[in-house]
């Protein structure tokens, strides 16, 4: 059940939760390694086939867009916050985190001065500032304390589907109980699109039952633009369904992999895709297909980089 949750509701069902944070480290990439299947890659190929090959195999760079840049330094800060002590996580301590975020963002990525080159940053930290003020009205973070932050979650289904993502946070009440939440810049989808965000929310739920063998009690997608939220309480037997379904849809990419038959397909979302100069649908020529990779399963912080519609 997918549940949309207001922001003066959702403070009435804020529990507390004390458990300390773990280390988390990443493996360096590997550009021409085995595709795994992660809720971005999944929505790649449901959406156009050619639009996951040329992300997921081909790995065709792909400009940085403002909003992919700002939710990467929203992301940041909330994760710096959580790093304070939990007296210290005042809004206005918050919005100081900023910079430093922003300064993290540009050491990582090539290409993000660009988008403030008029004017410099202050503006998009302004931006960063009004999303991080959105969240202090939908959760205070000074009454719990994460399990986990930017944890990476890897399960291979079955011993050869390789499942990879990244979760915001996990929180663990003391009595055992797990809650998932992941951030969102964006606005939260309508009725009509509801199905995306309940589809990674199945999915996170899928890794985390094969992880740690326990149904989350709830996911949560935190939509700061709008200031709502999105809930999702699991079952197992809806889970064993899901697992299914991604099973059928990894043998379709697997089955694209060996023929090289990637599609495209024509959709509201062209409009925002920076392949179109590849794509035939607008007279573009796909590069040649470079074949399946072979080599070890890609690394989640690959797989799974923040894009525009994740936002």
């Amino acid at each position: 059940m997918i549940v949309s949750v207001a922001a003066v509701n959702l403070r009435n069902m804020s529990v507390p939760l004390s458990v300390p944070l773990p280390d988390d480290t990443a493996d360096a990439p590997s550009p021409r390694s085995r595709p795994a299947l992660s809720p971005s890659r999944a929505s790649d190929f449901k959406q156009c086939p050619l639009k996951y090959r040329l992300r997921a195999i081909d790995r065709v760079p792909e400009p940085p867009s403002r909003a992919a840049v700002r939710g990467t330094v929203v992301h940041a800060v909330l994760e710096d916050l959580f790093g304070l002590p939990a007296a210290e996580r005042q809004p206005a301590r918050a919005a100081e985190l900023v910079p430093a975020a922003w300064e993290r963002v540009r050491a990582e990525r090539d290409g993000v001065d660009e988008l403030v080159a008029d004017g410099g940053p202050q503006a998009l930290f302004e931006e960063v500032r009004k999303l991080v003020a959105s969240y202090y009205e939908l959760e205070d973070p000074r009454r719990f304390e994460p399990h986990a932050l930017e944890e990476r979650v890897e399960v291979d289904l079955d011993g050869d589907i390789p499942l990879r993502g990244f979760v915001d946070r996990i929180d663990v009440a003391p009595n055992g109980l797990l809650r998932v939440v992941d951030y969102k810049t964006g606005r939260s989808p309508g009725p009509m699109h509801e199905a995306r965000a309940l589809f990674q929310l199945k999915f996170y739920a899928l890794m985390i039952l094969r992880t740690r063998d326990i149904v989350p009690a709830q996911l949560r997608l935190i939509y700061l633009a709008d200031k709502n939220i999105l809930t999702y309480t699991p079952e197992r037997e809806e889970l064993d369904r899901f697992q299914r379904i991604l099973t059928a849809l990894w043998q379709a990419i697997i089955d694209a992999g060996r023929t090289g038959d990637f599609p495209p397909t024509r959709n509201s979302m062209c409009k925002f895709c920076d392949f179109k100069p590849l794509c035939p649908e607008y007279g573009g020529t796909p590069p040649p297909y470079p074949g399946w990779p072979v080599q070890t399963p890609i690394p989640a912080d690959l797989v799974t980089e923040r894009l525009p519609e994740d936002m």
